[in-house]
């Protein structure tokens, strides 16, 4: 079998080689030109005028283009037309695009985009959460779960915590920034190459910009250099706007972000606070608790509110709440639009719940592991109805069993314990430990996304070609998809080719995003090959009068009773005798629904968990710290693909990581974004990862659900593990003083925040 097979990534070799091609790579016409947007330089007003000669006169330049000059619609959001790609002459956060530079080179569109004399009547900007929130600015009225009488169970409950927790932003960061190119083709169509994770709405905005239906526009992408939900609608601008400007030049047009341009345009993970309150008894079990979640979202809609959404869906994380009230208000301000990021809100509200088990374990001077085990959901086994706070049943959980054996597999007790005694005679360095767990919903929550196509074809030869409507940014999607393809047939994964994702061939796709990628397209493409394999097979009982039981694929051949043919002889006979060697497939998730005003259904397939245990050290004279050794355990159903599966979990848990320590975005007064580049952001590096880094796959893994092959999604879930990193800060902040004080640690947990809480600890101060 191919699948389940530990298989190379399918461009691994030219990664290394430097040979692997990207939008930035693909040979461009002589003629080719460029393009650069300029940019507003205030965070909320209006343009009272606005001087574009000295851009028209500048070096290279063969245009410039306005909101006035677009041919068609100005909008690039995904869905609720409140984003226009050129600003209409308002003004709502520092970076929007204002104009369009077209030149003769990437350089000379830079420089002249600087040289607009723009005359603004400045209004006053809100920035902050707490700004949105005096002024009552969001984007709908606060959503609210509710199940049984939280106010009632937390008031009647022997104990109770409360507190507040900030969490901020992320930059996706790709190694790929933000590109596109485009190539006029004849009667008016055109042929986008974007690095996007979701080409069918790369075609459908450039189709609304250009006036023209959806078949006029063909997008393709081979691969990304890395996504992470960035590419998911912030890609729209730049195919847009080279597109507009070939329509109207009649040249091809490329437009490449620079890495400042990419971080101050784009939007980002949204900013969280979280407020709340939890009655619990001795035993750490939660009668009730209440969430308000606020998110910070921009200036415009994009994904905030299905983003919002998903942070309620996992606010309680791998814990049965019995009675719960959860609010979330979508806060609407003049800063970059946030986006889609890696878990795509599930973290923030999961930290949320995290944050209160660990609140719960200091006020009971606990383990926190042993708070965790006494509100995890029942196991399989115990057939038990626990439902979640937006009523679905939990009907998969196995956190409870990989909970148990990553405590022995990590020797956490022992670690604990010497862990206590190791601070004890450390009055400077202080050591940290904590083991948290994941449970992450699969599927998108808007219902029609779960559907998938994919096109494959067998030649006469043999060799198989195959498209599916997942796009490939380094995560192992092509290779996994090809797998599929190759055991239907009995191959090895040489015989099957995967070329572009293509609109032209598979279309009406949905974005590869929510950890679907694998689940969608690898469904479509077995329900193609299943057709193709039944009609060889129809053809053989006919040709050889055998019966269906009695024909075998594998190992590259065909067995027909007591014969054996080459696949490739098959394949050939098939097509000599004029059978269909072309399928389309297509699959859509099924028993899923979900009413989000109601805050009741089932919006996810399945659940995939896992955990992670986390071991830190501290310098309570700088706060500055660094992970020492790291345990995951997590559970991928069977794995497709295991060493790709531990490769993305390995990746997430150091993102995921990231994000709560090093990875912080700053603002000035005026909005605008002073840590815009590689040397004031800090994404973790090389050196940053753990001096022990143990990744295991959970060996009884078994989707319950009827997925590709019984495999989990692998994407976001490794993500939120970084959160035991977060969570062993605080314990180590906790060793720093006598353990009386709770200090509530703020993410990002830079070494700043660190010092400060330390200090907050020993009682030198109130923290941040």
């Amino acid at each position: 079998m191919s699948v389940s097979k530990s298989l190379p990534h399918d461009a691994g070799p030219m990664h290394v080689a430097g040979s692997a091609r990207y939008v930035d790579d693909i040979p461009t016409p002589e003629n080719t030109l460029h393009l650069a947007f300029g940019i507003s330089e205030i965070a909320h007003g209006e343009i009272e005028a606005m001087d574009l000669d000295p851009v028209r006169r500048a070096n290279g330049v063969v245009a410039v283009y306005t909101a006035l000059d677009l041919p068609g619609e100005n909008d690039v959001s995904p869905a609720a037309h409140d984003e226009p790609l050129l600003s209409d002459g308002s003004v709502h956060f520092l970076g929007q695009p204002i104009f369009i530079v077209v030149a003769t080179s990437h350089l000379a569109a830079r420089k002249a985009a600087r040289l607009a004399n723009i005359d603004y009547v400045e209004k006053p900007a809100l920035l902050s959460i707490d700004d949105a929130m005096a002024a009552n600015s969001c984007f709908e009225a606060p959503l609210e779960f509710l199940k049984g009488d939280p106010e009632a169970a937390i008031s009647d409950a022997p104990f109770m915590v409360e507190g507040t927790l900030e969490l901020g932003g992320q930059e996706h960061f790709y190694l790929e920034g933000q590109i596109a190119l485009v190539l006029p083709q004849e009667g008016g169509d055109m042929l986008v190459h974007s690095s996007t994770q979701h080409p069918s709405e790369i075609q459908h905005k450039v189709a609304a910009a250009l006036n023209v239906p959806f078949n006029a526009v063909r997008v393709e992408i081979r691969r990304m250099g890395g996504g992470f939900g960035g590419k998911e609608s912030q890609g729209n601008g730049l195919a847009i706007a080279c597109a507009v400007a070939a329509q109207k030049t009649g040249r091809p047009c490329k437009m490449r972000y620079d890495r400042d341009d990419d971080m101050v345009i784009t939007g980002k993970r949204h900013e969280f606070r979280i407020e709340y309150k939890a009655g619990f008894d001795a035993e750490g079990r939660i009668a009730g608790v209440t969430f308000t979640q606020y998110a910070r979202c921009g200036w415009a809609q994009d994904l905030s509110l299905p983003v919002a959404d998903r942070a309620m869906l996992h606010a309680d994380n791998t814990y049965h709440l019995p009675h719960a009230r959860i609010i979330s208000h979508r806060l609407r301000t003049n800063t970059v639009s946030n986006t889609a990021y890696r878990g795509f809100g599930g973290p923030q509200g999961i930290v949320g719940i995290e944050r209160v088990i660990d609140h719960i374990a200091h006020e009971l001077a606990a383990d926190p592991l042993d708070i965790r085990k006494a509100n995890y959901y029942q196991s399989v086994a115990a057939k038990a109805a626990e439902t979640t706070p937006y009523h679905q049943e939990v009907q998969d959980s196995v956190i409870r069993e990989i909970s148990d054996e990553l405590v022995k597999s990590s020797d956490y007790i022992a670690r604990r314990k010497a862990i206590a005694d190791w601070n004890a005679k450390n009055p400077i360095l202080k050591k940290g430990i904590a083991l948290t767990p994941v449970k992450f919903g699969i599927s998108f929550t808007l219902t029609f996304l779960n559907q998938a196509g994919a096109l494959v074809h067998i030649y006469s030869d043999g060799s198989i070609h195959l498209n599916h409507g997942g796009t490939e940014m380094g995560q192992g999607l092509f290779t996994k998809v090809a797998q599929v393809a190759a055991d239907a047939f009995g191959l090895e994964i040489d015989a099957v080719k995967i070329t572009a994702t293509d609109t032209a061939k598979v279309p009406n796709t949905s974005a590869t995003a929510a950890s679907s990628g694998s689940d969608l397209n690898g469904m479509a493409v077995k329900a193609a090959c299943d057709q193709l394999r039944n009609r060889l097979i129809q053809f053989l009982k006919d040709q050889h009068g055998v019966k269906a039981g009695d024909i075998r694929f594998e190992g590259g051949q065909v067995l027909v009773g007591e014969e054996v043919f080459s696949f490739a002889d098959v394949a050939g006979e098939a097509y000599r005798n004029r059978i269909s060697l072309s399928a389309n497939g297509f699959y859509a998730t099924p028993d899923i629904e979900w009413d989000r005003f109601e805050g009741r259904g089932r919006p996810f397939y399945y659940f995939a968990y896992g955990a992670a245990v986390s071991e830190v050290v501290i310098d309570t004279l700088t706060g500055e710290n660094r992970m020492l050794r790291v345990d995951i355990l997590h559970d991928v159903g069977r794995s497709l693909n295991p060493a790709l599966d531990i490769g993305q979990i390995e990746g997430g848990f150091v993102q995921g990581a990231g994000w709560l320590t090093t990875e912080e975005l700053v603002w000035d007064g005026k909005g605008r974004l002073t840590t815009h580049a590689p040397s004031t952001y800090k994404i973790p590096a090389c050196s940053d990862r753990p001096e022990v880094f143990n990744v295991d796959l959970w060996a009884r893994g078994l989707n319950v659900e009827k997925t590709i092959y019984r495999s989990k999604a692998v994407g976001e879930p490794p993500f939120v593990l970084g959160v035991a990193t977060f969570m062993a800060l605080s314990d180590a902040i906790r060793a720093a003083g006598d353990g009386s004080r709770y200090v509530a640690l703020d993410g990002p947990a830079t070494a700043e925040r660190v010092l400060f809480s330390v200090q907050a600890q020993k009682g030198d101060g109130d923290g941040v």
